[in-house]
């Protein structure tokens, strides 16, 4: 640390105030082509100074993966040689599921991953995406995202890990963890993003204000960040575009100082969302001009602008000759961009320098494809089961029909690289649910396809042929949902909010229609939120809910389909039986239960729940010690065994209650869960430590504290489904003022089947 602090003194006191500023921008690297070639011309105008980071060198520029390394490593040959310091450039490309660039592997959404429950796969797949970025030269990736969606209209909910902030943090850790690696020299720089509270928009509309006390504000939406900075050393934090009781998060030196710098220590970069430092003067209009913008941004906390060059240009510069901002604010920002560099390992040549084979070599391999099969198969989510599944695969004949059920490009969230360029066209190969089933199915087994209707389009004309199709067929797979993109260009995703969470288009009235021929139905959903699909629930025989599942999501889904791998996802968030009942998320307050004159307020299908082709049993229930001072630990163990005949997945849930406080506490609240592999007939014990820390709220006065009182246990099998409950109390009063734990520890031990 010394050394690289001594470098970086040493670097800045030889820098003009052109050469620091321009290590506070970004240039687009497809910028800096000519005829898809490098230019030097448009390098020597645009990077003269230098420059601190180099926007999407592949996701930017849809190069094949050999292009884009030989592209990086003509940057930063140029810089290397044709500038002053010959400081190298930091490239960060988007890696949200999977790096976002041609040919690269696709994973399945954000929500899916938490669908798992198991962090650990999710580390073990952004191990793989660091070595992919790694490969064509990048060095930061502008992921994960830690938002706590409230209200699913907003097009992003996919992009999240769900509702609760202990399942948030813990498979954000976990995505950091992989993808950071030992260290920055061989990983990559993770940003946690949007900070903070970006998730709870008003009416689910993006960009719009969020309305937030502080206490739910520091025990939900902040949790998750303090989580990922204080346990995870997170390289990068990025701003949320909204504002909070008036101040845009790009501004705030309350959340980028004072929180996030100052009270819990973060040592990283702050990078601006994209152009979100000019949406202070051209969208929130507080402040006049993009120097005052540059300014009230700087000073806030933001050290990095990006995509591109802008208020962070001549704006910044022109200030700091005014005597408008210190050069001493500049200079902070430039130490923490040069150590970033100097900890990536980009000072030694060999660092920067990419093997052109190597980068082709290093995407989706056989090994990587079967890794996203396996987190898609642990993403979905078996909502409800008549019995009809699993299906066999020498049934007669199968009717596969709906708008998603041929589609490729439908299978991939709104940051993969087919979805995010709104391409008709494969990045990747991907497999659809129809060529899934094709693959899985007996050969003397009929598949018969028909689309019905689009996704919005209001037209019944296919509704005919499908019709045709269902009465021949013993089963009818209908594949519906929404697809995801970019800005309206599609039904969910960054920009493409909605005003109901209906199955879009006329694809219901297609259910209704199937449903008449009396044949049982299985509805495999597709989509990117949870869907308000009361009457579905009640008219067909199952459903399964698959999210975007990612370029092996059509074999993943027929592996659950046909019982070669059984379903063990439990949802993150929780489905509304309407949109008028929104917000709707399992850990609301007592006062929040009450009913209306049509319907209760409690969800349809509950956080947690999932269901499996087999059955568990939970039993033997045992905490220790009873009574607690606020400084010891509590020993929870109980038993779990599948009772069924197949083997089967189980996601156990910890949560607690604080009957009562001195101020409202929630009606459950995870702390703790672990996902179970149990062989027919077999037992484990699961023993958890819950640390006292880990009760902790924040009273009347915003002290962070453990009151005396009595806590309720409940072992669940969702939020709902509570299978063992105790309690324990504490019996004194602790004021938490340092670190703290966050997370229980488990421990999982076979027991005689």
């Amino acid at each position: 640390m010394e050394t690289t602090t001594k470098l970086v003194n040493d670097l800045l006191s030889r820098m003009t105030l052109e050469e620091k500023v321009a290590q506070l921008g970004s240039v687009q690297a497809r910028h800096l082509l000519e005829n898809g070639q490098f230019s030097r011309e448009k390098a020597r105008e645009l990077l003269k100074n230098g420059i601190g980071q180099i926007t999407r060198a592949a996701g930017g520029t849809g190069m094949e993966p050999e292009k884009v390394a030989e592209l990086v490593n003509e940057i930063q040959k140029f810089l290397r040689e044709e500038t002053r310091l010959g400081i190298p450039a930091m490239i960060h490309e988007e890696c949200l599921s999977g790096f976002t660039a041609w040919g690269t592997t696709a994973f399945p959404q954000a929500i899916g991953m938490a669908s798992t429950f198991e962090p650990e796969v999710i580390q073990k797949m952004t191990s793989v995406i660091g070595k992919q970025l790694r490969a064509v030269g990048a060095h930061q990736g502008l992921s994960p995202v830690l938002d706590i969606p409230r209200d699913p209209r907003w097009g992003r909910t996919e992009e999240t890990f769900g509702e609760d902030p202990y399942l948030v943090s813990q498979m954000a850790s976990a995505y950091i963890k992989g993808l950071q690696g030992e260290d920055f020299e061989s990983g990559i720089i993770a940003t946690a993003k949007h900070f903070p509270a970006y998730g709870i928009s008003e009416g689910g509309r993006n960009l719009a204000p969020a309305r937030v006390s502080e206490r739910e504000l520091r025990e939900i939406f902040l949790f998750p960040f303090e989580v990922v900075v204080r346990e995870t050393r997170v390289g990068s934090v990025m701003n949320a575009y909204h504002e909070i009781d008036g101040i845009p998060c790009a501004a705030s030196q309350l959340f980028l100082t004072k929180i996030l710098r100052e009270e819990w220590g973060f040592e990283g970069l702050v990078v601006s969302d994209y152009g979100a430092i000019r949406m202070l003067e051209n969208f929130h209009y507080v402040a006049d001009s993009a120097q005052e913008a540059a300014i009230k941004a700087l000073e806030a906390g933001i050290d990095i602008e990006l995509p591109n060059i802008d208020c962070y240009g001549e704006p910044l510069l022109e200030a700091v000759r005014k005597g408008l901002i210190s050069e001493e604010v500049i200079n902070e920002s430039v130490r923490r961009m040069l150590r970033a560099k100097l900890l990536l390992g980009l000072r030694e040549r060999e660092k920067i320098e990419i093997s052109l084979q190597e980068a082709k070599k290093a995407l989706d391999s056989p090994e990587d494809r079967e890794l996203s099969r396996e987190i898609a198969r642990k993403s979905i989510v078996l909502l409800k089961n008549d019995g009809v599944l699993p299906l066999k695969k020498d049934s007669g004949t199968i009717a596969v029909i709906g708008p998603n059920a041929n589609s490729t490009r439908n299978l991939h969230g709104d940051y993969s690289y087919t979805a995010h360029v709104a391409s008709e066209e494969d990045a990747v190969e991907t497999i659809s649910v129809l060529e899934g089933i094709k693959n899985k199915v007996s050969a003397n087994t009929k598949v018969l396809y028909a689309q019905g209707c689009d996704l919005l389009d209001t037209s019944c004309d296919g509704f005919q042929e499908a019709l045709e199709l269902a009465e021949q067929s013993e089963v009818i797979i209908a594949v519906m949902g929404e697809n995801s993109g970019l800005f309206k260009n599609s039904i969910s995703g960054e920009g493409s909010d909605r005003v109901d969470l209906d199955l879009p288009g006329v694809q219901r009235e297609l259910l209704q229609a199937l449903k008449e021929t009396g044949k049982p139905i299985v509805l495999v959903l597709v989509n990117g939120r949870p869907l308000s699909i009361t009457w579905e629930k009640d008219n067909v025989s199952a459903i399964l809910e698959t999210w975007y599942p990612g370029e092996e999501g059509g074999n993943a889904i027929a592996d659950v389909l046909f019982g070669d791998y059984n379903p063990g996802g439990k949802l993150p968030i929780s489905f509304p039986r309407s949109v008028g009942q929104i917000p709707v998320y399992y850990n609301r307050k007592p006062s929040s239960f009450s009913e209306y004159i049509n319907t209760d307020t409690q969800a349809l299908f509950p956080f947690g729940h999932g269901l499996s082709y087999t059955e568990f049993s939970y039993s033997d229930l045992k905490i220790t010690p009873s009574q607690v001072n606020s400084l010891e630990e509590v020993k929870i163990s109980f038993k779990v065994k599948n009772t069924g005949s197949r083997v089967g997945d189980e996601v156990v849930q910890l949560y607690i209650h604080d009957r009562v406080a001195s101020v409202e506490r929630p009606v459950k609240e995870l702390k703790g869960f672990k996902r179970l592999t149990l062989q027919p007939g077999e037992e484990k014990e699961v023993i958890f430590t819950l640390f006292p820390e880990q009760l902790a709220f924040y009273d009347e006065f915003m002290r962070l504290i453990v009151e005396p009182g009595v806590f309720e246990v409940m072992i669940g099998s969702s939020s709902e489904d509570i299978r063992l409950s105790g309690e324990f109390e504490v019996a004194k009063e602790k004021v938490l003022t340092k670190y703290r734990k966050f997370s229980s520890e488990v421990i999982v031990s076979r027991k005689v089947g």
